[in-house]
């Protein structure tokens, strides 16, 4: 499984850019793209379509053949014929960072094969950190409670929690289910680095931590893949797998690869 983490400024892509990559695009995305009010998710948007356009020119599809569809869940995942092995992947976006958790989907449905979930790791302005746990603490088991609220320090405590939640929404998202999974049955154990679903631990994934800096701001994510298998592996993600670019080379690089 490999992660490409796009950090986004809106400064980085020019109107002219804009335009010229929104035409790589199928006409409902781009519909969809334009009906933004806001041109920051306009761009984190468009990302998010190109980022599995070039994943798939880089296996030698070209871009009329690409093909992709949605689970009822309105999850995309591909479609194109011919892929062996098939690709999954996901796509997920937080503040200033966009990223694509991918590999491959032969276990099942690419659909339901990989999720990933990046988050900036802080709390609201003119709020405690007491209540922000608080504010989802229906979400976290009793254990994972304990893990946020020991006597550590609050910047521990923050990337704990956001280690929680990535690892929750990841898994969730492989799945296919976002908010239709109590969060509660699952519980990671962010000191001991174990996950149970269920109070079990689950059978055949593969999860994978990352995290990287933009605009001085930390932001922490998981991927989560199903790989078979009889146990769980949860890891740091290497160098080689995580590759990191910034807004403005991945649009030009997709206008040129694309075009």
């Amino acid at each position: 499984m490999q992660v490409w983490a796009v950090t986004y400024d809106q400064s980085e892509i020019p109107e002219q850019l804009f335009q010229s990559s929104l035409l790589l695009v199928d006409p409902s995305a781009q519909a969809r793209i334009k009906r933004y009010y806001h041109r920051e998710d306009a761009c984190r948007t468009l990302i998010g379509r190109l980022m599995p356009r070039i994943l798939l020119k880089e296996r030698g599809v070209e871009r009329d053949a690409m093909a992709f569809g949605a689970t009822d869940a309105g999850k995309p995942y591909i479609t194109t014929k011919g892929l062996d092995p098939p690709l999954a992947y996901n796509v997920t976006h937080d503040q200033g960072v966009v990223a694509m958790a991918f590999g491959n989907g032969h276990l099942g449905p690419p659909a339901y094969t990989i999720g990933v979930d990046v988050m900036k790791v802080h709390i609201p302005p003119r709020t405690t950190f007491l209540s922000f746990v608080d504010s989802v603490g229906s979400q976290l088991t009793a254990r994972e409670h304990d893990t946020l609220l020991v006597d550590v320090a609050e910047d521990e405590a923050l990337r704990r929690f956001f280690w929680i939640w990535t690892m929750k929404e990841a898994y969730t998202k492989a799945l296919g289910l976002g908010l239709g999974f109590d969060f509660c049955r699952i519980e990671y154990d962010a000191v001991s680095d174990t996950l149970t679903i269920d109070g079990q631990i689950p059978k055949g994934w593969q999860f994978v931590k990352f995290q990287l800096t933009h605009d001085g701001a930390l932001y922490q994510g998981v991927a989560a893949r199903l790989v078979g298998g009889h146990g769980t592996e949860i890891s740091n993600i290497s160098q080689q797998r995580l590759s990191h670019y910034s807004a403005a080379c991945f649009v030009k690089r997709a206008i040129k690869e694309l075009k």
